[in-house]
């Protein structure tokens, strides 16, 4: 045996040597990427709003204008939107991906075909979206929005890639353009919870209007009177109560049990409100159901309880723990006080917009209680996607009687999501056999398939709520119609806003119960 070999570098020139044969002996690639952006291109640049709810979309552009942004909306995202991601974006992208990247392409198709030059797009447009460190939708979301708009020919376009943690990704001595700092962000938090509650009262009160229509005329009034509030810096809790007198107007019948459907899984899948999940919510509303839907805010607790989570796991680490998360040089017990007061404001806040447009008997969740359902099925430590939020939800809305049926939506060969819904929730199924569940995957196509199994399952969750209101007026010694008639000679069980306190799933069954 020859000892004078020095192993590590026969090692080294072996790689070196065995890379330049297949071609691998290229420097990493790296993209190049514009944000640019600066103080002082502010007052010429349009900030492009897209990918919540339309009450949603309004709000935060509404609070970016109070700040001072020029601001547009974007129209939601449809097949149109979902075309353009398929000629222009990769090949095999989840469905979020075509119809958002697309639906940003449209829109910059739509300026140019209007006679507004691709130059000035380029430089007086720019497209903000939410990144954070996970893959999929928040690791290489914004790498397609990049190729896409290089592709339609709006090569330079900047998408402001903006960090749930660390700001904005903008590499520039200058003032930045888009001001990442406390007003900012309780700004956009707070149009984010005034889009939850809003959608959530009108959610409760649609099914059950009297008059088709009533609720969303109402509802786009509301949104005039928000986005005035948000936009001029005015009072939020005041908008919250106009909205509230307009609201109690709307005549509702909440004696006919309908079914309560639950809509979780991927967050973009499940949020949408228009062709990127099949208009499931429409469809719902239409088959008779009442539409259980999850506010943002929700999102919002679960990342403020994974900072904790993971701040606590780190404690105990031996030896430098220097990492982006990392608590080197860091007070941990401050930390997880500030976290917890975190998580204390946004509930508070919350509950007073509730308060204010007559969302009452709403209840945040509790992230530890949702973590402990799921940690026997799911880790918690597990990320991607929702991680364990879905499967805590699933048992939750079991055991506490939240709803008669739950469908999870996520796009066709979503990873996380599939896991999930089609893995471990079936064992879920099987401890809780009276869990209704349906996961459906979204493609952009396969819409009568997708609507035919929700109205199979539908079926079912009718039988459950009947019969769980019959049961109900048994119990309590009542016919049908001896409870439609007091509750239509009661001005106060016929209110819009009044919630009977819950005892089971149905809203009828709960009002047999108040009665």
């Amino acid at each position: 045996m020859n000892r004078d070999i020095d192993i590590d570098k026969e090692l080294a020139d072996f790689e070196r040597s065995e890379s330049k044969k297949l071609g691998l002996d290229r420097e990493q690639w790296t993209e190049q990427v514009n944000t640019h952006f600066t103080g002082a291109q502010r007052p010429h640049t349009t900030l492009l709003v897209s990918g919540l709810t339309i009450a949603h979309d309004h709000f935060v552009a509404a609070a970016l204008s109070g700040l001072g942004y020029k601001v547009q909306v974007m129209d939601a995202a449809d097949n149109a939107a979902l075309q353009f991601g398929k000629e222009f974006g990769n090949r095999a992208q989840c469905n979020p991906t075509y119809f958002t990247v697309g639906n940003l392409v449209k829109h910059l198709v739509t300026l140019r075909e209007s006679g507004v030059p691709t130059k000035d797009i380029i430089e007086n447009y720019v497209f903000l979206t939410a990144g954070a460190c996970g893959p999929c939708r928040f690791g290489t979301y914004v790498t397609e929005y990049r190729k896409a708009l290089r592709d339609s020919g709006f090569d330079g376009f900047r998408v402001l890639l903006f960090q749930q943690q660390g700001g904005i990704k903008q590499a520039t001595g200058d003032e930045l353009g888009l001001k990442i700092d406390a007003g900012f962000a309780y700004g956009i938090v707070r149009a984010i919870m005034a889009g939850d509650v809003l959608n959530l009262v009108c959610y409760r009160l649609r099914p059950y209007e009297v008059v088709p229509g009533s609720t969303n005329e109402a509802m786009a009034e509301c949104k005039r009177i928000l986005y005035a509030a948000f936009s001029t810096n005015s009072s939020v809790i005041v908008a919250l109560v106009k909205c509230r007198r307009l609201l109690r107007k709307v005549a509702v019948d909440r004696t006919v049990p309908k079914p309560k459907v639950s809509i979780i899984g991927e967050f973009w899948a499940m949020t949408t409100e228009g062709e990127g999940n099949y208009d499931l919510h429409k469809f719902l509303e239409a088959e008779g159901a009442e539409v259980d839907i999850q506010s943002i805010t929700n999102w919002i607790l679960f990342m403020v309880w994974e900072n904790k989570h993971d701040t606590q796991d780190r404690i105990d680490l031996r030896g430098k723990d220097g990492g982006r998360k990392g608590l080197e040089g860091k007070d941990p017990t401050k930390k997880l006080w500030g976290l917890a007061a975190a998580d204390v404001a946004i509930r508070v806040v919350f509950q007073s917009y509730a308060n204010a447009i007559g969302l009452h008997g709403y209840h945040l969740p509790d992230m530890d209680e949702v973590a402990r359902l799921a940690s026997a099925y799911y880790d918690n430590d597990v990320r991607g996607g929702e991680g364990h939020m879905e499967v805590g939800k699933l048992i939750h809305f079991v055991e506490d009687k939240v709803n008669h049926l739950t469908i999870s939506v996520k796009p066709f060969g979503c990873m996380p999501s599939s896991g999930v819904s089609d893995g471990v929730q079936s064992l879920i199924t099987t401890k809780w056999p009276d869990a209704l569940f349906l996961p459906i995957e979204t493609t952009g196509d396969g819409k009568v398939n997708i609507q035919s199994r929700v109205q199979m399952m539908l079926f079912k969750a009718r039988e459950k709520a009947r019969a769980e209101f019959d049961e109900a007026l048994v119990k309590k010694g009542l016919t049908e119609a001896t409870f439609k008639a007091k509750v239509a000679g009661s001005r106060w069980w016929s209110r819009g806003l009044h919630h009977p306190k819950h005892k089971a799933a149905g809203v009828a069954t709960n009002l047999v119960h108040a009665v």
